[in-house]
């Protein structure tokens, strides 16, 4: 991956949208070669996919909590407990963890009554869950803009 590769990375975090022609533009390229390389990058996996950036408040899910979770040492059980997180769409991201607490989940519904509701009838009731210790956000202090691709 060359300087001109990280270029278009950088260019497409901060905005997925932008048109081939603006892109090459940016980047130092005529729009053949910097579509040949954005299919290329696609190609190998290095762009995973294009996302939309939502307002949690938008969609009635402005209340985040980070719920971190001790489940059992066992191969079957933690696959169960992580296949399971798959089916509950409050999960907006899982982390399995060296160490203690073995698995951190940021969660995002639209209340504190919501999250307790969650809590109760499905965290705790996940196979293997030795415990549940949960945080709510308070404020978000920075937001994710993708990851450094600086060579």
């Amino acid at each position: 991956m060359d300087a001109i590769d990280r270029a278009i990375l950088r260019e497409l975090q901060a905005d997925g949208r932008l048109s081939n022609q603006e892109l090459a533009a940016r980047v130092g390229l005529t729009p053949s070669p910097c579509m040949r390389r954005v299919r290329q990058l696609e190609q190998d996996g290095v762009i995973q996919g294009y996302r939309a950036v939502i307002d949690p408040e938008a969609v009635d899910r402005g209340f985040e909590v980070l719920v971190s979770i001790e489940v059992e040492r066992d191969r079957e059980v933690v696959e169960a407990f992580e296949a399971a997180l798959q089916d509950i769409p409050d999960v907006v991201e899982a982390y399995r963890l060296f160490g203690s607490p073995g698995c951190l989940l940021r969660i995002a519904v639209a209340d504190l009554r919501a999250y307790e509701r969650l809590w109760i009838e499905k965290l705790t009731a996940l196979t293997g869950v030795k415990e549940v210790n949960s945080q709510i956000i308070m404020k978000r202090v920075k937001e994710p803009t993708g990851l450094p691709v600086d060579g």
